[in-house]
């Protein structure tokens, strides 16, 4: 069958002619209005051309000028070169916007999704550290309240010998853990280096417990001691009492690193580490919450062994049976904080997101005095380092005084042990509620107020301290009145000015010092 005949198409416009139609469309007498529709989106939709006599057979029942062109709803994009990216889709009209079905709440990502008000991703980084300051925190406790009960109950010891041990022994072992993790540092990851520093104080105190102290007969050269002190005289009564129980000195030692080194340079370090400086100023504070809880149970832990002694038989040695609990108790929660800093780095931390690492081999090599220097000639760093220096010079002065009276008081490993338990509790209440507070402060009034309200407790509690001890015998009569010789007023009140000073430290000293350490760089840190 023959193809009908189609009409012959309009002659095409002169170029003038069709611009004017493109810029004027209904001045144009050539084409209709669908024409016209189809040439103005032609920079966006490319119209076939024009059919010759030839090949009018290929077109059948078309009908070019009756037929309008249908154009689609939505812009078409050019189809771009293939060496050459897409662009993005344009942003859909409001009406398709508003017509389109709302997102599923299940669908949401993990950044967008909040529990009590706080992101997701947040929370599963303040929880782990939490928990992770709340094990270091009982386990200081435990080894802070032994530490004390060995050495100053010890025989031929007293609470004097402990500024010789806090300058002798542990600012020297200090000084030396500071250049060998400085050594590490270079080496190691960090996590590599977490695990490299906290797995030996886990086995010590593991060994300490199970074999030294049950050995401390044959270890200790008690009868060179009673020798140099018999030809020395009783002023070394110190340096001697560190040589003749050397292996308490050493548990003194690793008790009181564990409080600098785990808490302050592995566990500040790493919260620093995945914390922003919002978060740090929302929730550090909070991490003292749990942590001081675990002060309230970690007392009532070290009065129970303590009280435990006293229900044991003759010839049995009760305070080694507790020693053994305790510090197992000390290695499991180790063992726990490990496996919790396993497990934020493994399943929670982004490390794409965090600051890359430069390689150790192009790290500059400092000396130890290029080290200071460096140090030194930063006034942020000078005035962290008094503030840490000053708090530490003044707590101690009153704390080995308070300790010297405590002894003589409770003079029995017992007693005195029961009395740090109650001591430790004391401060885990008080301490939580300075926390709860010390959010609220940090949020109204700022780092400043914050940081000062500590040196201010110390002030206060110090001088009422020791205006006790030089002028209270006048007072005598009065405390007779209440029961109380000067000596145990001066115990109780000791124990007041511990226990607000450290629970001030603990809620916001320590959060205000830690949130100063943030903006400084890895090596300065």
């Amino acid at each position: 069958r023959k193809n009908p005949p189609l009409p012959k198409p309009p002659a095409l416009p002169e170029p003038l002619t069709l611009i004017s139609s493109i810029l004027h469309p209904g001045n144009s007498p050539t084409f209709s209005a669908p024409m016209e529709s189809g040439l103005i989106a032609s920079h966006r939709l490319r119209l076939p051309a024009l059919p010759s006599a030839a090949h009018a057979h290929l077109l059948r029942h078309r009908r070019l000028v009756a037929t309008p062109l249908r154009l689609p709803t939505t812009p078409t994009p050019l189809r771009q070169p293939a060496a050459l990216p897409l662009r993005p889709c344009l942003r859909p009209p409001r009406a398709a916007s508003v017509a389109s079905p709302a997102p599923v709440p299940g669908d949401a990502p993990d950044n967008s999704r909040k529990f009590l008000g706080v992101d997701a991703l947040t929370l599963k980084k303040i929880v782990p550290l939490g928990l992770m300051f709340f094990c270091i925190l009982f386990n200081y406790t435990i080894l802070r309240d032994t530490k004390d009960v060995l050495v100053v109950t010890a025989k031929g010891s007293s609470a004097e010998i402990i500024p010789f041990l806090k300058t002798w022994v542990n600012l020297p072992m200090a000084i030396g853990f500071m250049l060998l993790y400085s050594k590490l540092a270079d080496v190691l990851s960090k996590e590599a280096l977490f695990y490299t520093v906290i797995f030996p104080f886990i086995a010590f105190f593991g060994v300490f417990g199970y074999v030294l102290y049950p050995m401390r007969d044959a270890i200790h050269p008690t009868a060179l001691a009673d020798r140099l002190l018999a030809s020395l005289g009783p002023s070394f009564l110190g340096p001697v009492a560190i040589l003749r129980v050397w292996s308490f000195c050493l548990f003194y030692v690793m008790a009181e690193l564990w409080g600098s080194v785990v808490i302050s340079v592995l566990f500040w370090g790493f919260a620093n580490q995945i914390t922003t400086v919002e978060e740090a100023k929302e929730f550090y504070p909070l991490f003292g919450l749990g942590a001081n809880v675990a002060l309230i149970f970690s007392g009532r832990t070290v009065k129970y062994f303590s009280n435990m002694r006293q229900n044991l038989g003759p010839g049995v040695d009760g305070w080694a049976i507790s020693l053994k609990g305790m510090m197992s108790i000390v290695v499991v929660l180790g063992f726990v904080i490990a496996g919790i800093y396993w497990g934020v780095n493994k399943y929670v931390i982004d490390k794409t997101s965090l600051p890359v690492e430069r390689k150790k081999k192009n790290k500059p090599k400092l000396s130890m005095g290029e080290s200071l220097k460096v140090l030194v000639s930063s006034q942020y760093v000078r005035d962290l380092a008094t503030l840490v220096v000053a708090y530490g010079i003044s707590i101690n002065l009153v704390e080995v005084t308070w300790k010297s009276k405590l002894k003589a008081q409770f003079p029995s490993p017992n007693e005195y042990s029961s009395f740090m338990g109650d001591f430790s509790t004391a401060t885990g209440i008080a301490t939580f509620t300075m926390m709860l507070l010390g959010r609220l402060i940090l949020r109204k009034f700022g780092w400043g107020v914050a940081a000062t309200i500590t040196p201010a407790v110390l002030l206060v509690t110090g001088v009422g301290f020791f205006s006790l001890l030089l002028f209270g015998e006048p007072l005598t009569p009065l405390l007779a009145t209440f029961g109380m010789t000067p000596l145990l007023a001066a115990v109780f009140v000791g124990a007041l000015q511990n226990i607000f000073s450290k629970s001030a430290k603990y809620s916001l000293f320590d959060p205000c010092k830690e949130m100063a350490y943030i903006p400084l760089d890895e090596d300065m840190k």
